[in-house]
């Protein structure tokens, strides 16, 4: 972790906080290898980031002094990001990428290639744990909305137009005819569609086209989708 989010049960008054979770106190003393005098890189989670000293330090707690949160976090990209529910393994990769870098929205959805026993796996009630650790990756203190859309067809008939608005939004595709480089040369789309492994079926890519979402393919290499994913989302960060 490059910064250590702290949330209002930590922050104590006269610009003190408070650390008792055994791994962010096994970080700061085995990786960061930090202790009593040293200065720590710390956020508030939902506000700004900052510096604090560590005053006390040991197996069960970390005490800070002269907590300074001055530093706006960085702007989110203007992206929601709608990913087929992929394994569970893989989302958490996923998600602590994608908070790490900084999109605006998630939006986990079903498909046709999703396995339903994805939806119940209890890695899902963890997902703020995850989108908090990509936070502390890439120094952001501001989590990304989350939405669950288990069912598809409702999803993009209903919900989607109003997330795209009057931007454009496209679905990563390696069957289109068109490139993302070729729909992006004039700006880039606000929503991000990206499917499974095995990605979207034809019927799922034609009702993404009815509402205005392009098909748009990196080239001809079937790539899985944590590595599709973090492809596309290096032309926001760029």
């Amino acid at each position: 972790m490059n910064v250590i989010l702290l949330d209002t049960d930590n922050l104590l008054i006269n610009q003190q906080a408070v650390i008792a979770n055994p791994k962010t106190i096994t970080h700061i003393r085995s990786v960061l290898g930090a202790g009593v005098g040293d200065e720590l890189k710390v956020g508030q989670l939902g506000g700004r980031l900052g510096r604090a000293i560590i005053s006390v330090i040991d197996d069960n707690q970390v005490q800070l002094s002269k907590v300074c949160l001055d530093t706006p976090p960085p702007p989110k990209l203007d992206l929601t990001v709608v990913l087929a529910l992929p394994r569970p393994k893989v989302l958490r990769r996923l998600m602590m990428d994608m908070a790490a870098m900084g999109v605006r929205h998630i939006v986990l959805v079903n498909s046709f290639r999703t396995d339903k026993s994805y939806w119940s796996s209890p890695l899902l009630n963890r997902s703020r744990e995850y989108l908090i650790e990509g936070l502390e990756q890439g120094v952001d203190t501001q989590l990304p909305q989350l939405t669950f859309a288990k069912r598809f067809k409702p999803f993009v008939q209903d919900e989607l137009p109003t997330l795209i608005g009057g931007g454009r939004a496209v679905v990563a595709h390696p069957y289109a005819s068109h490139s993302l480089a070729d729909l992006t040369a004039d700006g880039l789309p606000t929503v991000l569609v990206v499917g499974a492994e095995g990605g979207f079926i034809p019927y799922e890519i034609e009702l993404l086209g009815s509402v205005g979402v392009q098909a748009a393919s990196l080239g001809s290499r079937i790539l899985r989708t944590e590595s599709a994913v973090n492809a596309l989302l290096g032309r926001w960060l760029a």
